[in-house]
């Protein structure tokens, strides 16, 4: 019996390792700037799904920034405005509409570079007519925030 059960334990441990470490291999394919952008991405999803602006403008700034230093042109040539625009989003509804375009132009980043595929899900949402990256496989849109939360479909 405690052999099956430490036997268990090695497996899980083992998946959880092999899990992180896709997802770390994955992200790293992206290479920088890209990853620092993403990075900066899933936080301004992360709160615009919570309803909130916390932290919103800093991060779109920093993508404008990691946007124009990119020497080499991995990322949207729009990217570093629609960022801006982000930036300057007086309130919820204008940020969750500036983040419309910011979020396609890094789908198709990412389809592209076909890269970020197990770091990153994207979700489609037919209400807002508008799709997001996001971590995980637990909806949280962006457009709605608690309103619809959960409206959206795993592409």
């Amino acid at each position: 019996m405690k052999i099956k059960l430490f036997a268990s334990l090695v497996l899980a441990t083992a998946g959880l390792f092999l899990g992180a470490t896709a997802h770390a291999a994955d992200t790293a394919a992206l290479g920088e700037p890209a990853k620092s952008v993403y990075d900066h991405y899933l936080k301004i999803q992360t709160e615009l799904a919570k309803d909130s602006l916390k932290g919103v403008e800093a991060e779109a700034t920093a993508i404008a920034k990691a946007s124009q230093a990119d020497a080499a042109k991995t990322l949207p040539a729009a990217l570093a405005g629609q960022a801006e625009i982000l930036a300057k989003a007086p309130d919820l509804k204008a940020a969750r509409a500036a983040f419309k375009p910011l979020s396609a132009s890094l789908i198709k980043n990412l389809a592209n570079h076909k890269a970020g595929k197990e770091a990153y899900q994207e979700v489609y949402c037919p209400m807002a007519k508008a799709g997001w990256l996001q971590e995980g496989k637990k909806i949280r849109n962006p457009y709605f925030g608690k309103e619809m939360l959960t409206c959206g479909e795993l592409k």
